[in-house]
């Protein structure tokens, strides 16, 4: 059975991004959406994901632009007492699911769950089988960076049998302890996994962490909504990379200035995906001294790893984490409005769905595809110092392309989404204006060498 719905947009995919861009689209242009997901309900890859998770920014940075996630206020207590508040996944799925409800509630929304996405505008509920035509809807691709997960990918190595091996998701449902935890990954989720255990009492010699690559990261204290702390790091990073010599020498300066960590001072570290970290998380995770690292995991048996680079000895009944999914995705950067589709990608340095969020608004407001690609070039997620490099010169551009429409300048200070914004009455402070002063004079050179070190001209 086959039924036509009536929409202006099919949007594919009801993660982050595609909940941001059509919560800016509705919100100022008269028009009718329908989103569609292959999972039960809105939210992405938050419905599947490990249940001690927490966003690695603050709340306010995350969701969308009509609705602070959270209520914008410092931690009261904890080691981040200070630090802006981190939703958990519970959070984060309640708050989209309301989201949901007010997008369907305004009429403007239809949202199609359980279901795939055909081509040609059509879409098939793997649910109850029926088939919807929506003829002449313009297609939003908001799956084209959707992330992997290890809830839901199996791992990437072989496993012999009588190997235990579980995805991270599993740890909070383990009902006996083994001897020794081996960590597989470099990334966020494997330093969650690592912190997550240690703050359950396991001895950090009980855990082995194969890491195939040190990673660098922010320090979470300087990702803050204080327009002087974060346009303040802005500027402390514009200034060492107009000194910088090379992209290790870029980082080893940003790590003298207190941007960058990294675990082991001993070792240079080749992956720059850069989530943040608190200082306390990276306190605990330097006490995880039994680190592997002989490149990617090929093979796990009872009791020895396998790698190229030859093999290392476990404990028998050793549990094997698995967090080793491909989390962000690396495509190529395409123009997000072309004909066949919008297709979703960051705008600025980061901030994935401030970037959804400003696609939305301009799909909405501004007529020509030319136009709106002039004013919102992609930029890439980073993997390495290279790209980090590179995704800050086109961030950076693409900001200062978009920020100069007063239109867009008067929403985009209005929304807490918007890292660099400094909202209409912030009382004035002396560090807020050594900071602008600083960002003003290092800007154009810090971005000019940092465009040298990516290869950009």
């Amino acid at each position: 059975m086959s039924r036509t719905v009536d929409a202006d947009y099919l949007v594919v995919g009801a993660g982050a991004m595609g909940m941001a861009f059509v919560d800016a689209l509705t919100e100022h242009a008269d028009v009718r959406v329908a989103m569609v997901d292959r999972r039960h309900g809105v939210g992405g890859h938050w419905l599947e994901a490990y249940p001690f998770v927490r966003l690695h920014q603050a709340s306010a940075f995350y969701g969308v632009a009509s609705t602070l996630l959270g209520d914008g206020q410092p931690q009261q207590h904890g080691p981040e007492e200070g630090l802006q508040e981190r939703a958990d996944q519970a959070q984060i799925c309640a708050y989209y699911a309301r989201i949901l409800d007010r997008m369907v509630e305004s009429g403007k929304v239809r949202f199609f769950p359980g279901s795939d996405y055909l081509g040609d505008g059509a879409v098939l509920s793997r649910i109850g089988g029926e088939r919807f035509e929506m003829p002449g809807a313009r297609i939003v691709d908001a799956r084209y960076l959707a992330p992997s997960i290890p809830a839901e990918m199996p791992p990437p190595f072989g496993v012999a049998a009588g190997a235990r091996v579980v995805p991270v998701n599993e740890l909070a449902r383990l009902e006996d302890a083994p001897s020794q935890y081996v960590i597989v990954g470099s990334g966020k989720t494997a330093t969650d996994a690592c912190v997550w255990l240690l703050s359950r009492a396991v001895d950090p010699d009980a855990i082995c962490w194969v890491r195939p690559r040190d990673p660098w990261m922010l320090d979470r204290a300087l990702v803050q909504p204080d327009p002087a702390v974060f346009l303040g790091m802005a500027a402390d990073t514009m200034r060492v990379a107009e000194q910088s010599t090379s992209p290790e020498d870029l980082f080893l300066g940003l790590e003298d200035a207190g941007i960058m960590l990294r675990i082991d001072r001993t070792v240079m570290p080749t992956m720059a995906k850069t989530p943040t970290l608190a200082r306390w998380e990276l306190e605990q995770l330097r006490t995880v001294e039994n680190v592997v690292r002989r490149g990617h995991l090929q093979h796990v048996e009872r009791g020895r790893l396998t790698f190229a680079e030859g093999s290392a000895a476990v404990a028998e009944d050793a549990l094997v984490v698995h967090c080793a999914a491909d989390g962000l995705k690396y495509p190529p950067l395409v123009p997000v409005w072309r004909p066949e589709a919008i297709t979703l990608q960051p705008i600025r340095a980061g901030f994935p769905c401030f970037g959804a969020a400003v696609v939305g608004y301009v799909e909405a407001t501004r007529g020509s595809d030319a136009e709106k690609n002039r004013l919102c070039p992609p930029s890439p997620l980073p993997d390495s110092m290279v790209t980090w490099a590179r995704m800050n010169v086109l961030g950076t551009r693409a900001a200062m392309s978009f920020s100069a429409e007063p239109d867009i300048k008067e929403w985009s200070d209005r929304v807490a989404l918007n890292p660099a914004r400094i909202p209409r009455g912030h009382p004035g402070s002396a560090a807020l204006d050594d900071a602008r002063e600083r960002l003003a004079t290092h800007t154009k050179p810090g971005l000019a060498r940092l465009a040298h070190l990516a290869g950009l001209s």
